[in-house]
């Protein structure tokens, strides 16, 4: 993998970042925080027992609270000190390295899974120019029907003009169309200058 072909998640930031954003969490949830407001969310969209994609799960807080929830989840990240602090801190999840860019139904068991996520600001950590490809590959690995929701800060890697028209060109290959798009994860209505876009996308 060249430099340029890295996630910004390893090239914008330094060397102990990783275990940094492990022992903030594990920090916060130490202290009480509230968590689970992503999970909520998306639980609320879900079947009970729906098989679902934490894409990009970081060391596995939402994954946790989803199969805490009753669901079959999957969480996948491309850091592998993430995604041991997510196996130690939250049993229940299959949890594996996976680059979105590479991103195929095997990853998810082989066969499409009912919902997938991506929370975190995964989306403008993503190696430059991968941002289309995993757009695709994770409407890929849901079922016709089913339902992707992303959740990003505003930002220049990936500005929202850009995505809008990465999303513009799903919805006219039939891929998926957005259903919703709101500001927080409390459902709060998005502007023109929201910081902050949670986005709902009908697969198929």
């Amino acid at each position: 993998m060249t430099e340029a072909s890295r996630p910004r998640w390893f090239t914008d930031t330094d060397d102990n970042h990783s275990q940094w954003y492990v022992d903030r969490f594990r920090t916060l949830a130490a202290e009480g925080a509230d968590l689970e407001g992503e999970a909520r969310f998306v639980d609320a969209m879900a079947e009970r027992g729906a098989r679902i994609l934490d894409a990009g799960c970081g060391p596995g807080r939402l994954a946790g609270a989803l199969a805490r929830r009753g669901h079959t989840v999957v969480g996948l990240d491309a850091d592998p000190v993430l995604v041991e602090a997510a196996r130690a801190d939250h049993p229940g999840p299959q949890f594996d390295v996976v680059d979105l860019s590479q991103l195929t139904v095997a990853d998810v068991g082989g066969s499409p899974v009912d919902l997938a996520v991506s929370a975190g600001n995964v989306m403008v950590f993503l190696a430059p120019g991968t941002e289309r490809t995993v757009l695709a590959n994770l409407c890929a690995v849901v079922r016709p029907g089913g339902r992707l929701v992303l959740g990003f800060r505003r930002d220049d890697h990936y500005p929202f003009e850009r995505y809008d028209a990465d999303l513009a060109e799903l919805a006219e290959a039939g891929v998926a169309r957005v259903e919703h798009r709101f500001s927080t994860w409390h459902l709060d209505p998005f502007e023109d200058d929201s910081d902050f876009a949670v986005t709902v996308l009908r697969v198929g």
